[in-house]
């Protein structure tokens, strides 16, 4: 399986690559957002030292007890840090407005990280004609609301059903499956048992034959199971996610704790790979 994002090819199998966060702003939910450019950039390669691969920058807060900020707003947060960032590692951009991505993605960046869902093929148009890969995120409804009240039949099932319609839609838009990545929206549009059995049953998205991105990091669902209000206190359960999630075949996973969930990976890969004596 191929990954081709704006002019780079990924191969899997592979060792799972590590996508840390960027928040270019104030108001994150996990409390560590970088609104200052320069402290941006120094995080971001802090996290390259540690280890990881890709780079992903958001503008605006996924919590929904925040209101949006404008589109040039966003724009105005994210195209500096895009135009300063010059070193190797992929850089994807956190935004679900079209006008955000294309106003972005003309200046550089390698993934489109969508968290709307691809409610319309505008970001996968988008990204073909710019080269960038599309992370394609099961939700239910616009970001920015609650939807906590969304009960499922099947879980599972309805997930499926969303991303084989919307592999259909990004690529009659003319961008190339092997520029897809799937992420089930852990913690977006679903209860804790929801999430649960995404964990119990990630590998059914194999199936697909696309790269799964594992929002892992200091979720709700971990701090439910834990009684941990304050998400900046949940990298354990994290890391036992992410552990799960890299058995079950994920391939990408999106935290805020690059070294640890790094030395994870390499723990679990020594353990894979060792040879019994």
């Amino acid at each position: 399986m191929k990954l081709v994002a704006r002019g780079r090819t990924l191969d899997f199998p592979r060792r799972p690559l590590v996508m840390g966060i960027v928040n270019l702003s104030a108001d994150s939910f996990s409390g560590d957002g970088v609104p200052d450019l320069d402290d941006a950039i120094s995080k971001a390669r802090q996290f390259v030292a540690d280890g990881a691969e890709i780079i992903d920058i958001g503008a605006e807060s996924a919590r929904t007890n925040r209101g949006p900020i404008s589109e040039q707003e966003e724009i105005d947060r994210l195209c500096p840090f895009v135009a300063k960032w010059q070193e190797p590692e992929l850089l994807s951009i956190n935004t679900w407005r079209p006008a955000v991505a294309r106003a972005v993605l003309s200046i550089g960046g390698h993934f489109l990280n969508d968290i709307g869902g691809l409610a319309t093929d505008e970001n996968a148009r988008i990204c073909a004609e710019c080269g960038s890969a599309l992370v394609i995120m099961h939700s239910v409804g616009e970001p920015k609301v609650p939807h906590t009240h969304v009960d499922y039949d099947d879980v599972l099932a309805q997930m499926e059903a969303f991303f084989a319609a919307k592999l259909v839609l990004a690529t009659t838009a003319g961008l190339p499956k092997g520029a897809i990545v799937l992420d089930p929206g852990i913690d977006f549009a679903k209860q804790r048992s929801d999430n649960i059995r995404i964990y119990q049953e990630l590998s059914r998205f194999l199936k697909f034959d696309r790269p799964v991105l594992v929002p892992v990091s200091r979720k709700t669902v971990i701090g439910e199971v834990l009684g941990i209000p304050n998400a900046a206190d949940r990298d354990s359960g994290t890391i036992a996610c992410l552990v799960q999630s890299m058995l079950s075949g994920a391939n990408i996973f999106r935290v805020h704790n690059v070294r640890a969930a790094v030395q994870a990976i390499r723990i679990i890969e020594a353990v894979e790979n060792a040879t019994v004596r």
